[in-house]
């Protein structure tokens, strides 16, 4: 089983660990690809107008800039450490105990603009990069990753993926036997609504829940009971679709 997680616009800073290596981050194929955004990123970073625009950066972040100009040049750490907010928050990995941490390193993939997707353990520097950007003189970022995302996802998993990626990164690589997740508030009417600001912090811990379990789910109905003995209330609405109820 491989989770597929969402990138986040917030990135810790620093790491410990050496330079990035495309050569040890894992689905080496897509390593032409890799290189080719990252040299882009570190090539408009010397305009940092330019790189305002292309990223949607305002006056004040221009920090990003300055992380992407030096990314062949900046300590690295664990993807999983590199990620942050809502969604991560709730996966909460520095609770992990060494068994735990051994499962999120096989189990648990991010997926990413600059690097297609890694694995939880792949080491890699803080960057700006988001899922509907356009870089200058490039494709989109769906053209460039399709259809060699997808082929290297789905290598990678060997078995099920759960893939807890918002639409825009799914569409940089589309998984279309992956179990998906989707977040509803049912209100005391019976009525359901999609929620947005529950949205992460649910599949969070959805993730989380696969990540801990002794389970190797091999399909939705696997997965949802794995979300259900964590305590999340859930559906199964069609072979690929779990609904996570909330409210």
């Amino acid at each position: 089983m491989l989770v597929l997680l969402p990138p986040s616009e917030t990135k810790s800073d620093g790491g410990a660990d050496a330079p990035l290596d495309l050569a040890e981050l894992s689905m080496p194929q897509l390593t032409e690809t890799r290189e080719i955004l990252i040299q882009s990123l570190v090539t408009l970073a010397a305009d940092g107008e330019a790189s305002q625009l292309a990223l949607g950066l305002g006056p004040t972040q221009a920090d990003e800039i300055e992380r992407n100009a030096k990314l062949w040049v900046s300590p690295t750490r664990p993807a999983l450490e590199r990620y942050t907010g809502v969604l991560f928050d709730a996966l909460d990995a520095k609770s992990f105990t060494r068994a735990q941490k051994s499962k999120a390193l096989s189990r648990l993939a991010m997926g990413s603009a600059l690097f297609g997707a890694v694995r939880a353990g792949d080491l890699i520097p803080a960057y700006r990069l988001s899922g509907g950007s356009k870089l200058p003189g490039l494709s989109t970022l769906r053209a460039l990753w399709k259809p060699e995302l997808s082929r290297a996802i789905t290598a990678e998993a060997d078995g099920l993926v759960v893939d807890l990626r918002s639409g825009t990164y799914q569409q940089l690589g589309p998984i279309p036997e992956a179990v998906i997740a989707t977040v509803l508030t049912e209100k005391p009417d019976g009525t359901r609504t999609v929620v947005s600001h529950f949205n992460k912090h649910h599949k969070g811990l959805l993730a989380r829940a696969l990540t801990v379990s002794r389970a190797e789910p091999h399909d939705v109905r696997g997965v949802a009971r794995v979300a259900a003995k964590a305590g999340l209330r859930v559906e199964v609405a069609s072979d690929r679709e779990l609904i996570i109820l909330t409210g």
